[in-house]
């Protein structure tokens, strides 16, 4: 049974964590930081930003980031790259849930706008500094609902028949589709770095701060019997994240019923999340949605 005691030292390395002011990023920062990684928070707000770096216990830094704005993605990686040579850690963890129908900076569809889209362009950007690690990880968070969703013939800027639930179902099935499709692409280029996901179960932060008055009381008064902490919710995460075991195309997510809560064990994804050709649409929807270009396996990496 894998538990935090059983990650590594990371004295040296560096990662960058989305979405680390709160919930399972917080406490994914808080424990990386512990294990001696240098954590950079990304963040929207950074006075939240700020007081999230004075929680860690060990070194961090504050990355203005906001993934609703593509402008801010591309503005936050060239800030990165005045700092850093190389990332060994990123962790696509950000995300919206159940949103009203509106639009990112950029015209998406704002549940895959910023769950998918806005990560698809964050690790593009800095995939040559992932590569240039010894044994460089992406980790992208998604979730149970994956399994309930479809991204045939996406999108990504329609509101037409708009659903939230349907739109975050969508953006978690293709945070599976991404991290599949990317790590055989580095497989092909052959980079040593890997693309791994992992999904919390069901973990009790503020992601649904914005449901209905109803779902929150319900949540508040019986969830505790199917759920987990946020500290417990980022231990899937952390062993994709650290475990010099993982392999690259795993999925890691609670072993106990129904993957909502226990220690994280590899988990067999949504058949779905492995078809070859709804990864291949996806990809090149991002691509042209995004404007970002990974390279290809005739390409140098360097």
């Amino acid at each position: 049974m894998w538990q935090l005691s059983d990650a590594p030292r990371l004295d040296g390395r560096i990662a960058l964590v989305t979405g680390a002011t709160a919930g399972i990023g917080l406490e994914t920062a808080k424990a990386l930081s512990a294990r001696g990684a240098h954590v950079v928070l990304g963040a929207r707000d950074q006075a939240r930003g700020a007081d999230a770096v004075a929680q860690l216990p060990g070194d961090g830094s504050v990355l203005a980031l906001d993934l609703a704005d593509l402008g801010s993605v591309r503005s936050a990686c060239a800030a990165l790259r005045e700092r850093l040579d190389r990332l060994d850690i990123l962790i696509n963890n950000a995300g919206l849930w159940w949103q009203p129908a509106r639009h990112t900076a950029d015209g998406f569809e704002s549940q895959m706008g910023v769950n998918h889209l806005g990560h698809f362009a964050l690790t593009g950007l800095l995939l040559d500094l992932i590569m240039r690690s010894p044994a460089g990880r992406v980790v992208t968070v998604s979730s149970k609902a994956a399994g309930a969703g479809s991204v045939m013939n996406l999108d990504p800027k329609s509101l037409d028949r708009y659903r939230p639930a349907k739109a975050y179902n969508a953006s978690k099935l293709a945070n599976l589709l991404f991290a599949f499709e990317l790590n055989d692409r580095l497989a092909a280029i052959g980079s040593p770095a890997i693309s791994l996901a992992a999904h919390p179960g069901g973990a009790r932060t503020d992601l649904f701060r914005d449901a209905s008055p109803g779902f929150r009381i319900a949540n508040a008064t019986i969830g505790w019997l199917f759920t987990q902490s946020a500290r417990e919710g980022a231990l899937s995460v952390l062993r994709a994240a650290t475990d010099p075991h993982a392999r690259g195309g795993e999925y890691y997510g609670p072993g106990g019923p129904g993957q909502f809560r226990g220690a994280p064990t590899v988990q067999r994804a949504p058949r779905r999340a492995y078809d070859s050709a709804q990864r291949r649409q996806l990809w090149t929807i991002s691509q042209e949605a995004t404007g970002i270009s990974y390279p290809r396996p005739a390409e140098t990496l360097h």
